[in-house]
């Protein structure tokens, strides 16, 4: 479907990737999304180990190949010598959006002191918006009511589908003269 969006799920973590244990990650963002959109969509998911080429090709897959318009990676994003998701997710960006990672940092500092830490980013690779989104379920959720009013109309932008949002959960924020006119 032309108007459907189509979101790319990533969970990175050497641990869960390899069975040690379960992934929250993609479970929380499922949750998210389905109380958050009120426009058709569906998901690509990907569970994958802290290794920087393959977080490279799982991205390029997901906005080149299977046409993703949003994709969000969860875990990798701090200090750590295996973190490395914004180094591949940098490496595949044809534009940078620093403000989704200021605004990540931001709302996650209200809650935590160590967000000060992160190094989540947020890139446009072709038609694709791509975000490093903290790996705890607690902070996925905090993170995306704190940054999701700007990205329905960051893919207005880049070409695709346009997104409704459930208002009781995130408002999408758009100018007045790129919103939808309301059904009579």
């Amino acid at each position: 479907m032309d108007n459907e969006l189509l979101i790319g799920l990533v969970s990175i973590s050497d641990r869960a990737s390899s069975g040690v244990y379960e992934d929250k990650g993609i479970p929380a963002l499922k949750e998210w999304f389905a109380a958050a959109l009120a426009s058709p969509w569906r998901m690509e998911c990907r569970l994958i180990p802290d290794e920087q080429l393959v977080i490279e090709q799982t991205l390029i897959e997901l906005a080149d190949t299977v046409g993703c318009h949003l994709v969000l990676t969860t875990g990798g994003t701090g200090p750590a010598p295996r973190d490395v998701t914004p180094e591949a997710t940098l490496a595949v960006a044809h534009k940078v959006m620093p403000g989704f990672g200021e605004q990540m940092r931001a709302v996650s500092l209200k809650y935590v002191p160590t967000a000060i830490l992160s190094r989540q980013v947020g890139v446009i690779r072709g038609k694709t918006l791509i975000l490093n989104l903290p790996g705890q379920p607690k902070a996925i959720k905090e993170t995306l009511d704190g940054i999701f009013a700007a990205v329905p109309y960051c893919i207005d932008l880049i070409g695709g589908p346009y997104i409704e949002t459930n208002e009781a959960v995130v408002k999408a924020f758009r100018p007045k003269s790129a919103a939808k006119p309301a059904p009579n």
